[in-house]
């Protein structure tokens, strides 16, 4: 059944053609991406040359139940 069916079928041959297949849009999200990359990275080196060598110590929490 399935032979009959397809007896008349011929492949269409398509062309890709950015403009209608959105590449455009997949461009504008890899370069927003790497903007933001770009801005954490410097984020990061500002905050990290900011503390310096500074460590930060913490003392514990207390519970209710710790023995003072």
């Amino acid at each position: 059944m399935s032979n009959d069916l397809f007896k008349d079928y011929k492949p269409e041959i398509l062309e890709y053609d950015p403009e209608v297949d959105g590449r455009g849009q997949f461009e504008l999200r890899a370069d927003r991406l790497q903007t933001k990359e770009n801005l954490l990275d410097k984020i990061r080196d500002a905050k990290a040359k900011a503390k310096g060598n500074q460590t930060t110590f913490r003392q514990n929490i207390r519970t209710e139940n710790e023995k003072q």
